[in-house]
């Protein structure tokens, strides 16, 4: 699935992503950065910190990292997020179900820096699995709303 991601296009040919796997048996010190993060930033959500962690049975933590070039930071963030929905299309195609998580966690530089380093982000957290129960499909806007025909000009 990483790999199907990670061909999508980007100008320059640059690969402004990385794509970090958390293992099954390093999910226990995921959960506790994320504990010692939340605390450090004074929430107290811990119990929906702790699940956060161990929503799914794959996680990937893929992060923006750009690259010194002439090709703009704009587009290269662009890939960046294409590659991240290049990787949920592909966890789908398996047979998978995929969900893009970013929540407090991505835009914590504790969190960020277990992963990365400046000045890399977090794209977000991806928890790929089989669903337990029936997928909930989310409002999504009225095509009117988000597509129309050029008039001219």
């Amino acid at each position: 699935m990483i790999a199907l991601a990670a061909r999508t296009p980007d100008h320059g040919k640059l690969a402004p992503w990385r794509f970090v796997i958390v293992p099954p048996e390093r999910r226990d010190a995921f959960a506790a950065l994320l504990a010692d993060a939340a605390r450090a930033a004074g929430r107290t959500d811990m119990e929906a910190t702790e699940q956060f962690a161990r929503q799914a049975p794959a996680l990937v933590v893929m992060l923006f990292s750009p690259v010194e070039s002439p090709i703009m930071a704009w587009e290269q963030e662009l890939s960046a997020g294409a590659a991240a929905m290049n990787l949920l299309h592909a966890a789908h195609a398996h047979g998978y179900s995929g969900g893009w998580l970013t929540t407090w966690a991505a835009y914590d530089a504790r969190v960020r820096d277990a992963f990365g380093r400046d000045p890399e982000r977090i794209v977000g957290f991806f928890f790929i699995g089989t669903p337990e129960r029936a997928l909930v499909e989310r409002p999504r806007p009225e095509m009117a709303a988000v597509a129309s025909e050029w008039a001219g000009g």
